[in-house]
């Protein structure tokens, strides 16, 4: 997380949001990044009370993320975490930085579909293509992202294709981080980072590959008391 935050390299001013927040953990990386950017009071008051906002649709949490921000003096007035499903957001707002790891997997159960309130995203049943989706109409001209997505967003045809066709057509997709398996999402799951910034098509990426050789051994015996 941290890494991706240094790419990103978030400025004290600026807005950060995470549309799939969890616990808070990009939120909270990116506040460490900036807080020692400026001693001024009003950046730093900015910085603790307008500069982040989080969204999950788990209400507990919602709350966990909430105290995790408190804890650290963020949001002390009022949590800029809410609870909500991003993928139904139609709210105007826009922010400077998108830091996401989207959930795996399958809306839950009962959930509205999504093309019928988002009738301007491509349509898809896929919920990592649809949070990208989200996550280009949110960020501002000029903004930059950092997203966690698996291979199939990279591979996969039909709908996938023309979505990838508009992030490269809108965005610098400067960047491709290759994961190793088990790093972010459960074993046997492949994930990537995807770098971009809003505003200019893409020209070139460049592809680290962190898979190839690598290996990481999950736990299987953690420890306890």
């Amino acid at each position: 997380i941290k890494a991706m935050v240094d790419v990103i390299d978030p400025k004290i001013g600026e807005t950060v949001a995470d549309p799939a927040c969890g616990t808070g953990g990009f939120l909270l990386a990116a506040y460490e990044h900036m807080k020692s950017q400026s001693k001024e009071i009003e950046k730093q008051n900015f910085l603790k009370n307008n500069a982040l906002f989080g969204a999950d649709n788990t209400p507990l949490v919602v709350t966990l993320a909430s105290m995790n921000l408190y804890l650290h003096d963020i949001g002390t007035e009022k949590s800029p975490i809410v609870c909500q499903d991003s993928l139904l957001d139609t709210s105007d707002k826009m922010y400077d930085v998108i830091l996401a790891n989207p959930p795996f997997g399958t809306r839950p159960q009962g959930s509205i579909d999504v093309a019928a309130n988002r009738p301007e995203f491509i349509k898809t049943s896929d919920n990592q293509v649809n949070f990208l989706q989200h996550i280009m109409s949110i960020v501002k001209t000029g903004g930059r992202v950092a997203v966690v997505l698996p291979d199939n967003v990279l591979t996969d045809g039909n709908a996938t294709v023309k979505v990838r066709e508009k992030l490269l057509k809108d965005f610098n997709l400067h960047t491709i981080l290759r994961l190793p398996t088990g790093i972010f999402y459960a074993g046997g799951v492949k994930t990537n980072v995807l770098f971009f910034e809003k505003g200019t098509e893409t020209k070139d990426i460049w592809v680290y590959d962190y898979r190839t050789g690598i290996k990481h051994t999950m736990v299987t015996k953690p420890m306890t008391r």
